[in-house]
């Protein structure tokens, strides 16, 4: 690539698809500079440091990922707006393990715009779905933690083979699905303190 074509979008970019190729832990301003044919200084005057670039690869990570679930869930409620939401994160995941990586990332909300069109958007769609369910706060920040955590945590031990049972894994995903969708249905509500 020539050097006169680099900008931070296509260094995001050849960032996701080295991360796609070889891990996100694989991610240095090094190996991108290796790919565009130049020195790592001249990648300074687009990004900060790693960490800045990893953010910005997390935040296109995080966008991609929540416009395919967008187009998932539209139209649907319930558990099939539960199903295809699952469904496409897990696909997001498998099709993009290094992307999927950078979303679990810290990301320094200092260093975010609050109004960051990707962070809203996952807001408004994952918050949607859950009302669906009849959840307000504190309950909507709950579920969403029961909901990423789950989804998280099957994706990262399929992805490294750690489920070894013969049971196929898409069956276990679907009765996952179907368990939160009952947990969801049956929702604990926090009481409100009415005490003085």
């Amino acid at each position: 690539m020539a050097r006169a074509g680099i900008t931070t979008d296509r260094l995001v970019a050849a960032a996701a698809e080295l991360a796609d190729e070889a891990g996100f832990e694989q991610v240095s301003l090094s190996a991108l500079a290796r790919r565009f044919g130049v020195k790592d200084a001249s990648l300074y005057s687009h990004v900060r440091n790693l960490q800045d670039l990893r953010h910005r690869l997390a935040l296109l990570a995080g966008g991609e990922m929540i416009d395919r679930i967008a187009v998932a869930v539209a139209g649907r409620s319930g558990r099939d707006a539960l199903a295809a939401y699952a469904d496409a994160y897990r696909a997001y995941a498998h099709a993009h393990p290094g992307r999927y990586a950078a979303t679990g990332i810290r990301i320094d909300p200092t260093l975010v715009d609050p109004g960051n069109p990707a962070m809203r958007r996952t807001v408004e769609i994952t918050y949607g779905m859950l009302r669906g369910y009849g959840l307000a706060e504190p309950d909507l920040t709950d579920a969403v933690r029961l909901l990423r955590a789950t989804f998280h945590g099957y994706c990262v031990l399929e992805a490294s083979g750690g489920f070894n049972a013969p049971r196929d894994v898409r069956a276990s995903w679907e009765r996952a699905i179907d368990a939160l969708h009952i947990a969801l249905e049956n929702w604990p509500r926090e009481e409100t303190d009415h005490h003085g």
